[in-house]
């Protein structure tokens, strides 16, 4: 099964959860790791990998010593990422809530980078806050977390709560142009705890 069938499937079983009907195109996922330091990351975290749309790039960007550890709540994408991908990728079928919990097992106290797939826009706020509350817990000071926005969720009210989310929790945060080659259309949030 290819990756859009695959992630298809993953969105009519758990539509809120899945929070998109194809995987992000090449062009998000390029957004998505610039300006990320990345070549300089001791440790990265990815959320929600899906299908490893954008663990591809970030692969491309790591350096050989860079932990990266991908945190898949879909117990199917888990193992297809498992079995597709190299291992150096190390796959977690699990809430991203235990993150703390995940770097420490691995050694490490705080991440410099994690980038986000998760669909916020899909998620009440108290979930959003849950979460949130764990990837910032989870990032070192002065680490960069990424995440992106469907430009038509982020008017919603989820989507606009996840903004001021954002701008409480860290020192900055800017958003990209917007990506037209990704359906749907869509821009980065970047941010610097």
């Amino acid at each position: 099964m290819n990756d859009t069938l695959r992630f298809l499937k993953a969105f009519l079983q758990r539509p809120v959860a899945t929070g998109a009907i194809a995987p992000s195109s090449r062009s998000l996922a390029a957004r998505m790791v610039a300006d990320m330091g990345l070549r300089q990351a001791r440790t990265v975290v990815e959320l929600g990998p899906g299908t490893g749309a954008f663990t591809r790039a970030i692969l491309d960007e790591i350096g050989p010593e860079t932990l990266f550890l991908a945190v898949e709540v879909n117990e199917e994408l888990a193992a297809h990422l498992q079995a597709t991908l190299p291992s150096r990728v190390r796959i977690i079928n699990d809430s991203i809530e235990r993150l703390a919990e995940h770097l420490s097992a691995h050694g490490r106290t705080a991440a410099d980078c994690i980038l986000s797939g998760i669909p916020w826009a899909g998620f009440s706020g108290p979930h959003q806050e849950r979460l949130l509350e764990a990837v910032t817990r989870a990032l070192r000071p002065g680490g960069r977390f990424a995440t992106f926005a469907y430009i038509h969720a982020a008017r919603l009210p989820p989507g606009r709560r996840l903004r001021r989310m954002l701008e409480a929790r860290y020192h900055s945060v800017e958003t990209t142009s917007v990506v037209w080659r990704n359906l749907p259309p869509a821009f980065v949030y970047r941010c610097e705890k």
